[in-house]
C-alpha cells in the first residue's frame, strides 16, 4: 500500500490500519464501538469537506475575473472535477446503502438510529466478494477497485499539461494498491477477498466511507490547486475545526493515552502551525500534533487543544480551541448464566463470559467444583456451556492480561422434580372411555427453560370398584404393563383409581426420585 503524504490522509490511514489489526486479533467489543466512531468521525469529515467543496466554485469564478481570459479554463473545469467526484461518491454511497440492506438496516433503540446487525459478515461477502453464480462476474469489491483507479488518472485529466509541466500535479489522495494482498503474502484469491472476505459490517462501513474521504479531499486539492494558480500561493481556507482523533476515547489504567489533533480544513501546503495541549506544546508531525499523556485518573478526563497557524502570505496568526475528553476504566470481567443463575446437574448450562480492556487471547478461564467442565458453544471464545456431575458450588475463574485473578461462583442443583401427568391429568374425574384410552404416565418438566426431559420410572396402580377389595399391579416404567393394564382396561363409572410411589428419572440422577402420587374418580 502506498503511504500519503497528505497530513489528513495518512491520518485516517493510520487509523484504518490500526483499528484492522485489532480485528484481526479478535479483541473485546470495545473495537466495534472503535469502529463505529472513526465511521461517525469520516462520514462528519466528509460532510465538511463536501461544504467546503461546494462553496470553493464561487471563489473560484469571482478570483477569475481579475484575468477572465487567462483563468477561464479553472472556472470551465471546475464543473467537471465536481462531477466527477459526485459520480463516485454516488457510487461509493450507493455501495453502504446496499450492505446497510442486505445486514437488515436500521432499527431505532431509545429514538436514535443504529445498525442492526453490526457484526453482521455475509454482507460483504456476498455483495463485494462472491462471484455471480450465474455469470461468473467477480463481486462489487472488483469493480470498485477498478473503478478507483481509473479515477486516478481521471482526476490527473482536469489538471492542464503546462500547470503540471510548471508547478506539478496537486496531491491525489485517492491511494488504491490492487497487490497489496500479494505482498501481504496472504492466502486470499484477489484483492476484494482479502480486503472485504468474512470482515463485520461495522468493520466495512469505514473503509468505503473512506474511500468517498479520498475523492472529496482529491477534489478539494483540486480545486485548492486552481484557488493557487488564480490567486498565488495563498493557502485558502473556508472553515475550521479543531479535531481530536483517539485510538480509543477508553483507555485502562496505567495505559497510554493517544490521540491525533488536527485541522479538518487541512491544504495540500499547511502552513507552520503550533499544537498546545493544556497550554503546552507537544511535537508536530506533517502537520499532525501527536498528544501522548498517562491515563491514571479513572473516570472522565479533560484537556483543552489549541492550534495556532501563521498564514505564510499576509503572517496573520490565526488561534482555534476546542476542550475534548476521554474517559480511564478498569479492566473488568464477566461470567453470566444465559438462562437460569444457578447450574443445573444432567444438562448444558450456557455462560457468557465478557472481559473490558483484555485481549481473547490473553485472557485464562478456568473452572472447578461440583465436577464442572466448559465445552466452547459453536467454537465460540465468549460462550461455553458448562456441565455439572453433584450438587453442591462450582466456580469459573478468569484470570490474565492484567486482570487479577477473579471467581464467580454458581450454585449447582439437582434438576427440579417433574409432576407426573396421566391423560393431562394430575387427579380429578375422567370418563371411563378416555381413561382406558390411556397407555401410561408421563413426567413433564414444568416452568423449565432447559432443553431436558425425565421418564417415569415405575408406579402402582390402585383399582377400587364399589363395595369390592382394591385390585393393585406394580408397574416397571412408564407404559402400563399386562397387570395395570387389565385394571385399566375394567374401569367402569363409580370406580376409583390411584397411582401411588410414582418415580421417575431425570438427566444427571444416580437413582430414581419420588414424585406426586394422583387420583381419579371414573364417571
Amino acid at each position: 500500500m502506498s503511504i500519503p503524504k497528505e497530513p489528513r490522509q495518512l491520518m485516517i490511514t493510520i487509523m484504518y490500519l490500526v483499528l484492522t489489526a485489532m480485528l484481526a486479533l479478535n479483541v473485546s467489543a470495545e473495537v466495534f464501538n472503535a469502529f463505529k466512531l472513526v465511521d461517525e468521525s469520516l462520514e462528519q469529515s466528509n460532510r465538511q469537506l463536501t461544504a467546503e467543496n461546494e462553496a470553493l466554485p464561487a471563489q473560484i469564478n469571482t478570483l477569475a475575473q481579475r484575468d477572465p481570459e487567462t483563468y477561464q479554463r479553472y472556472v470551465d473545469l471546475t464543473p467537471q472535477v465536481r462531477a466527477k467526484a459526485d459520480e463516485l461518491v454516488d457510487y461509493l454511497q450507493g455501495i453502504i446503502d446496499d450492505l446497510i440492506e442486505e445486514s437488515g438496516g436500521w432499527i431505532e433503540v431509545d429514538g436514535e438510529r443504529r445498525l442492526r446487525n453490526d457484526k453482521h459478515t455475509e454482507a460483504a461477502n456476498r455483495i463485494l466478494v462472491n462471484r455471480d453464480l450465474v455469470t461468473g462476474e467477480p463481486g462489487e469489491g472488483a469493480r470498485l477497485l477498478q473503478r478507483m483507479m481509473a479515477a486516478q488518472d481521471e482526476f490527473l485529466e482536469f489538471i492542464p499539461e503546462d500547470d503540471i509541466e510548471r508547478h506539478g500535479p496537486p496531491p491525489i489522495a485517492i491511494s488504491m494498491d490492487p497487490d497489496v494482498w500479494k505482498d501481504a503474502d496472504s492466502p486470499r484469491e484477489s484483492w476484494e477477498d482479502f480486503m472485504f472476505s468474512r470482515m463485520p459490517l461495522q468493520a466495512v462501513l469505514p473503509i468505503i466511507r473512506k474511500y468517498i474521504n479520498d475523492v472529496r479531499l482529491t477534489e478539494n486539492n483540486i480545486l485548492q490547486y486552481y484557488i493557487q494558480r488564480i490567486g498565488g500561493e495563498d493557502v485558502v481556507f473556508d472553515q475550521f475545526y479543531v479535531v481530536a482523533s483517539p485510538s480509543s476515547s477508553y483507555v485502562i489504567r496505567g495505559e497510554t493515552y493517544e490521540s491525533d489533533i488536527f485541522l479538518s480544513a487541512a491544504s495540500s501546503a499547511l502552513p507552520d502551525m503550533e499544537v498546545l495541549v493544556n497550554g503546552r506544546p507537544i511535537p508536530i508531525e506533517d502537520g499532525i500534533g501527536r498528544f501522548t499523556t498517562s491515563a491514571q485518573t479513572v473516570g472522565v478526563n479533560q484537556y483543552t487543544a489549541t492550534i495556532r497557524y501563521t498564514n505564510p502570505v499576509t503572517d496573520e496568526v490565526s488561534e482555534f480551541t476546542n476542550t475534548f475528553q476521554f474517559e480511564v476504566g478498569l479492566r473488568s470481567a464477566n461470567v453470566a448464566a444465559e438462562k437460569m443463575n444457578v447450574f443445573y446437574i444432567g444438562v448444558d448450562n450456557p455462560v457468557s463470559i465478557s472481559a473490558a480492556g483484555i485481549p481473547t487471547a490473553q485472557l485464562n478461564i478456568e473452572a472447578e467444583g461440583a465436577g464442572i467442565t466448559l465445552t466452547p458453544i459453536d467454537g465460540s471464545t465468549n460462550r461455553f456451556n458448562a456441565r455439572v456431575e453433584q450438587p453442591g458450588d462450582a466456580s469459573i475463574i478468569l484470570s490474565g492480561g492484567g486482570l487479577e485473578r477473579t471467581e464467580f461462583n454458581f450454585r449447582v442443583r439437582r434438576i427440579p422434580d417433574p409432576v407426573a401427568n396421566f391423560a393431562g391429568e394430575v387427579g380429578g374425574s375422567l370418563g371411563d372411555g378416555q381413561f382406558r384410552a390411556q397407555r401410561g404416565v408421563i413426567a413433564v418438566l414444568e416452568n423449565f427453560d432447559f432443553d431436558a426431559r425425565c421418564e417415569i420410572a415405575g408406579f402402582r396402580l390402585v383399582r377400587i370398584e364399589r363395595r369390592q377389595d382394591p385390585q393393585i399391579a406394580d408397574n416397571a416404567g412408564a407404559s402400563f404393563g399386562p397387570e395395570a393394564q387389565r385394571l385399566v382396561d375394567q374401569a367402569s363409572p363409580g370406580d376409583r383409581y390411584f397411582f401411588e410411589n410414582v418415580r421417575a428419572r431425570c438427566p444427571g440422577d444416580a437413582a430414581t426420585r419420588r414424585i406426586n402420587d394422583m387420583g381419579f374418580t371414573i364417571r
